[in-house]
């Protein structure tokens, strides 16, 4: 499994609308063969903050995800809406099942 977690720091003007701009790129990744999980959620800490987590079956289900067209198109539908460069913490799990994965932390 490839679990990816990243941070995206959206600009205030942004942070009401940024679900609404990610949807068609998120409705596409769960459309992915090999997409395990993909889901968002806010920071408590910081309501500009979104979290994203994505699990893919494999290297390949991953590869093909970050090489495909939806997800050239999301990245140019957030870029306005992003303070920087989202922050990526990615870790392959050896193993089939959310179980395996053990604790992540994110920092």
């Amino acid at each position: 499994m490839y679990f990816i977690v990243v941070k995206f720091q959206t600009k205030p003007d942004y942070t009401a609308q940024f679900m609404d701009l990610v949807t068609p790129f998120t409705e596409a990744t769960r459309k992915e063969p090999g997409n395990l999980w993909f889901d968002w959620s806010r920071s408590v800490e910081d309501p500009s903050e979104f979290v994203l987590v994505e699990a893919f079956l494999d290297d390949d289900a991953a590869g093909k995800h970050v090489n495909s067209e939806h997800f050239k198109a999301g990245l140019e539908a957030m870029r306005p809406a992003l303070v920087a460069t989202p922050k990526i913490i990615s870790r392959k799990v050896e193993g089939d099942s959310w179980g395996e994965m053990g604790e992540l932390q994110i920092g």
